[in-house]
């Protein structure tokens, strides 16, 4: 499953750093798809019920619901996040609009440039997580 990024991480005082998330679901497979073709990452894959996309930043994870409840009973409810973020930094926010066109079904908001200057897409992934494509732009 997880790699460990720094192997001295914990004999050291270094503070804690968000490196990995992982989605727990009901369907890995449609996520894998899903995630596949949105991000443009062949995910990494440990059996059936579990993956890894290897994004610059960090790790974007699939977990099947089963599992987790196996290993960690009545830890996670798949699909009902209504309350977490899923942002990656890309190059041209107009450009992943037009080719997500055909890939996302649930938009929550079209490109727009945000007052804190990032411009914007906002839709859901199949489990409804929410997912945010943004770019640095320059606000006048």
């Amino acid at each position: 499953m997880r790699q460990r990024l720094d192997k001295d991480a914990a004999e050291t005082d270094q503070k804690p750093a968000l490196r990995h998330t992982c989605l727990i679901t009901n369907n890995v497979q449609r996520l894998l798809e899903f995630y596949g073709r949105v991000l443009q990452i062949s995910p990494k894959t440990t059996g059936s019920d579990y993956a890894e996309f290897a994004t610059g930043g960090g790790v974007l994870a699939v977990f099947s619901a089963i599992a987790q409840e196996k290993y960690i009973p009545g830890s996670a409810k798949p699909a009902e996040n209504k309350s977490a973020i899923l942002e990656f930094e890309v190059a041209d926010v107009d450009r992943e609009y037009a080719r997500l066109r055909g890939i996302v079904k649930d938009w929550v908001k079209t490109p727009a440039t945000q007052p804190w200057g990032t411009r914007s897409i906002y839709f859901r992934d199949p489990d409804g997580n929410l997912v945010d494509f943004y770019a640095w732009v320059k606000v006048h």
